[in-house]
């Protein structure tokens, strides 16, 4: 009945079939006189999603998580993840090989310092790690008497003989009816920036970066709209566009040259090395630029100057077209996302439904719109203890029965030209347990205290943060993630600087999208989230002494009721959750074409007394 067009079920290499590969490179590194090497889960620019031919730390472990790094020294090797990706990883790779550490608290440096000896050289390719993390590794290496060595080329590509070649994807133009401000005005914005910074020029190494400047989109990496490229600013004068020109239509290119010079992404080091020689300032952004980049500039005479990338605050903050946009586009997933949970409840009961079935289903419904371009991620779905390995995917061997008394928890989201969206839910397959209730309802609390929450501008994400766990806290639980990320407009659903965590450090400003996700997994049982992204906005409290910002929701679709219990809910929470009902069956009624999902969908959304 249904088929998944972006995403497949295939099961990664993965265990002691790649410890071979472990092998071929520590003989690598003895040839080139290295102890060590560090294997980042990176591209050039630092993204989320690489290109298969940037997947070394798959190729080389098993892990496919999207956050990770490996250390390989002549006698021991680890792999690090962060809380997410804990039992992912225990599956995907060779026990006996691989030590599985933490990514953050400790960070891999600690590692380091308790292995590395007095002498030993540890190799990096400086193309792959920000100067930040550089910088980390350094200081680890000379605490330990140890070297740290930036390589030429990477020795993973060396003996990556059936390496996969970089991405050609054809870029597209995002026109004005879409982001809503030119590329003139947006770049007249970043100069006012540059000048703030008191640089001679910019580099956007962050392809988001370049896409959101110019005005364009791309086809390289799996789920993000993104031409991957590098953009130069300077302070005065014409910027340059550094792509694959095979990537560009006549179009394309004639798009680009009414604002840029385009040159070949090799030209990067020459322009970069020519700017410098002069003895610019040269501005990188710490999270993206490598630290090769910085090496560059500095070893030409120039004079790299780190920090937050400008261009990244700016396209956080959407303007009235991506606004609209983005609410057009949750509308219309709102009509996908009820016919899948009716489909759900009338299908799910018989135990004839596996996890694929329902991200095969939830695809194609979303693809009956006519306008999604690809999904914004490999959708989780997890039922009963899959649901509790956080970034879960579904692969024919892992694929699970969906039996009554689970839990599904599915997480998906859809990428349309006019906007991004990500979303939760959480459904009870047959009676759920006074337990699963419990949990369930004081995740919800959390949510519905973040959706509501009333706060001054320049409040930051770490500063609501506790607002999501509070009810969760007072049972002695908590879950391992943060609360929410930034989302782009038809571009990265995980998007900076701003998000909901305990690192939120950004203000929130009125026009950023920030999804707002509280859960609770236990682990080997099930696993509970609620999703829905949220808009900042300016609102009007009489007799308030600063401007005040609050959230709109721009999600629509049902909560699971069964799964509430109703007699832990203040009044104020349950009037949110009616509301919220209220308005998810008045948006979404009208587009249903059958009765039989209208009906359903007035029961998912009748009023909770």
């Amino acid at each position: 009945m249904f088929e998944a067009h972006f995403q497949t079920f295939e099961e990664p290499e993965g265990g002691v079939a790649l410890t071979a590969r472990l092998g071929a490179l520590r003989e690598e590194l003895a040839r080139r006189k290295l102890t060590g090497f560090v294997v980042p889960r990176a591209d050039q620019q630092q993204n989320e999603y690489v290109a298969a031919s940037e997947e070394r730390l798959a190729w080389l472990t098993g892990f496919t998580g999207s956050a990770g790094l490996a250390i390989v020294l002549s006698k021991e090797a680890a792999l690090f993840v962060d809380g997410r990706y804990t039992l992912q990883a225990g599956k995907q790779v060779d026990r006996k090989a691989w030590e599985i550490e933490p990514l953050v608290d400790p960070p891999p440096e600690h590692w380091l310092t308790r292995h590395l000896a007095a002498g030993d050289r540890l190799g990096f390719d400086p193309w792959l790690h920000t100067s930040a993390a550089a910088e980390r590794l350094a200081a680890a290496c000379a605490k330990a008497g140890a070297e740290l060595v930036a390589v030429d080329s990477n020795p993973v590509d060396t003996i990556w003989t059936e390496r996969p070649a970089p991405p050609l994807g054809r870029v597209t133009i995002h026109g004005a009816q879409f982001s809503g401000e030119i590329e003139a005005e947006k770049l007249k914005r970043i100069r006012l920036e540059i000048n703030k910074l008191g640089v001679d020029a910019l580099v956007l190494s962050d392809s988001h970066a370049v896409a959101w400047t110019f005005n364009i989109r791309g086809a390289d990496v799996s789920h993000t709209p993104l031409p991957l490229s590098y953009a130069l600013v300077p302070k005065e004068g014409r910027p340059l566009v550094f792509i694959d020109q095979r990537k560009l239509s006549n179009s394309a290119r004639d798009h680009l040259e009414q604002s840029a010079a385009v040159e070949a992404p090799a030209a990067l080091t020459s322009k970069l090395t020519e700017l410098a020689k002069r003895g610019a300032s040269i501005a990188l952004d710490n999270a993206t630029a490598a630290d090769a980049l910085s090496r560059l500039i500095s070893g030409a005479g120039g004079k790299p100057v780190r920090g937050n990338d400008p261009v990244s605050l700016l396209k956080a903050v959407k303007n009235l077209t991506e606004i609209e946009g983005t609410r057009t586009a949750h509308q219309r997933d709102a009509v996908a996302l009820t016919r899948f949970l009716a489909w759900i409840d009338r299908e799910a009961t018989s135990g004839g439904l596996t996890e694929i079935d329902t991200v095969e289903a939830l695809e194609t419904f979303r693809r009956q719109t006519g306008a999604l371009k690809d999904v914004s991620f490999p959708t989780i779905a997890g039922t009963g203890p899959n649901g509790a390995i956080v970034h879960y995917r579904v692969t024919r061997k892992s694929n699970r029965r969906i039996d009554p008394g689970d839990l599904l928890l599915i997480d998906s989201g859809a990428q349309y030209e006019d906007g991004t969206t990500d979303v939760t839910r959480t459904i009870a397959i047959g009676q759920p347990t006074d337990e699963m209730r419990d949990r369930f309802t004081r995740v919800l609390r959390g949510h519905v205290a973040i959706a509501r929450a009333i706060f001054p501008d320049g409040t930051t994400g770490a500063q609501l943060d506790t607002l999501a766990r509070q009810y969760l806290w007072q049972a002695g639980l908590d879950f391992e993630h943060g609360t929410g990320h930034g989302v782009g407009s038809y571009l990265s659903v995980h998007e900076g600087p701003a998000r909901i965590s305990k690192l939120g450090t950004t203000p929130l400003k009125r026009g950023m999208i920030l999804s707002n996700e509280p859960g609770y997994y236990k682990t080997d049982a099930y696993g509970i989230r609620i999703e829905n992204l949220e808009l900042v906005i300016g609102t009007d409290i009489v007799g308030a002494e600063k401007p005040v910002n609050a959230f709109e929701t721009l999600t629509l679709a049902p909560i699971d009721r069964r799964l509430i219990d109703v007699g832990m809910l203040g009044a104020g929470e349950l009037a949110w959750l009616n509301d919220y009902h209220a308005r998810v069956a008045a948006v979404v009624r009208p587009h249903l074409d059958d009765n039989a999902t209208k009906l359903w969908l007035d029961e998912a959304t009748a009023t909770l007394k």
